[in-house]
């Protein structure tokens, strides 16, 4: 059987686990699985791969110390076994990397790292430069900090924009299951998908919860959304069960491969559309609309008809149509208190009777992502 060539010629990959793939029943880190899969990233490694890891577990690692029997709900519980766990977490990554001369660097980040531009660069930065010593990332969201407001809300979703961010060659999604089925695998005559051309064609493919563990928070739901992400910036994904991870990598015809359909973009564009929750909303003239899809324009306070919501300047918002629906998103140069008494106004009006400091964008082309109609 031929290996798969988007795999074998990927000389940069993200992988991401779950914590379904790293517990035991109990919801504990099973150190059996955790060192089995490092063991397979350091083979990567050692054929001259660069490698980051996208880990869950922070939360399950916690649960135990604690004295928890499962994930708790109340944002602060976890937040509370997230800060306990990821020590317990990346110790134990640097130890069994250690085994194999490798070293492990802890990188944890929130949307807010990521989606303003100089915190962005930053993120950017430090990952591209770990690659270069020959670090092994593990990344994981910061689950202590993070709020239900602003948060990635499943590391499925923060694989597939890390690895936008680190302009990998490949994402592997490892699971509890062994790909894509065109119904729940529980089901009689379910079929493994090998093969995904075009995400539309597996739209109305049935997909099960979360994983059986209780341990985790995402589920085939999260790991479409995450194929999505990757290959429209170009990039492959193969999806499997963590066991079948070596064949994986290696290029075997194992899992799900979902093939790219589109091409490298903008990386913090990209994680202004999948990462941010819009903080509230601008309503655009027809004018407007049509120069921020056709002509590639910023947008200007003249072809703004209202607003709501609550937010300040940086903030999120959604640049909305006529009829409601959402056109774009990008980060707002006021805040909505000011956004009022410019609206509707020319540029030349505004510097005349408000102030030159007024007058420019309030939303820039470079901080916008528009949607496709």
């Amino acid at each position: 059987m031929s290996l798969r060539p988007e795999v074998t010629g990927a000389k940069r990959v993200v992988v991401k686990v779950g914590s379904s793939s790293l517990t035991t029943v109990d919801g504990g880190i099973d150190p059996a699985r955790l060192s089995a899969l490092v063991d397979v990233l350091a083979g990567v490694r050692a054929r001259g791969t660069e490698v980051v890891l996208v880990s869950s577990g922070a939360i399950a690692a916690g649960l135990a110390p604690l004295g928890l029997s499962k994930r708790p709900k109340a944002l602060a519980a976890q937040q509370a076994a997230a800060s306990v766990g990821q020590g317990l977490l990346v110790h134990r990554y640097t130890e069994e990397l250690a085994r194999h001369g490798l070293i492990a660097g802890q990188v944890l980040l929130t949307v807010d790292d990521v989606t303003r531009r100089g915190h962005y660069r930053n993120a950017t930065q430090t990952l591209s430069t770990l690659l270069e010593l020959g670090v092994i990332p593990i990344v994981n969201e910061n689950d202590t900090v993070a709020t239900s407001e602003i948060r990635f809300g499943d590391n499925d979703r923060l694989a597939g924009l890390v690895a936008h961010l680190v302009r990998a060659d490949l994402l592997v999604l490892l699971s509890d299951v062994d790909g894509l089925y065109d119904a729940p695998p529980s089901e009689p005559g379910s079929r493994l998908i090998a093969e995904v051309a075009d995400l539309n064609e597996v739209a109305g493919v049935k997909v099960g919860a979360a994983g059986a563990a209780g341990v985790g928070t995402g589920g085939m739901v999260t790991k479409l959304q995450a194929a999505r992400i990757a290959v429209a910036a170009g990039i492959p994904v193969v999806l499997t069960a963590a066991p079948y991870a070596a064949d994986a990598l290696a290029g075997k015809r194992v899992g799900t491969l979902f093939h790219a359909t589109g091409r490298r973009r903008a990386t913090r564009l990209l994680w202004l559309e999948h990462a941010t929750e819009p903080t509230g909303a601008i309503t655009l003239d027809e004018g407007a609309v049509r120069a921020l899809r056709e002509r590639g324009a910023s947008l200007l306070a003249a072809g703004i008809t209202g607003v709501r919501g609550e937010f300040h300047a940086g903030d999120p918002v959604d640049l909305v149509g006529p009829d409601g629906t959402a056109i774009a998103r990008g980060l707002v140069n006021f805040d909505v208190d000011e956004v009022p008494r410019l609206q509707g106004r020319s540029t030349q009006e505004i510097a005349t009777e408000i102030g030159s400091s007024y007058a420019r964008e309030i939303v820039h082309r470079d901080d916008m992502v528009v949607f496709s109609a």
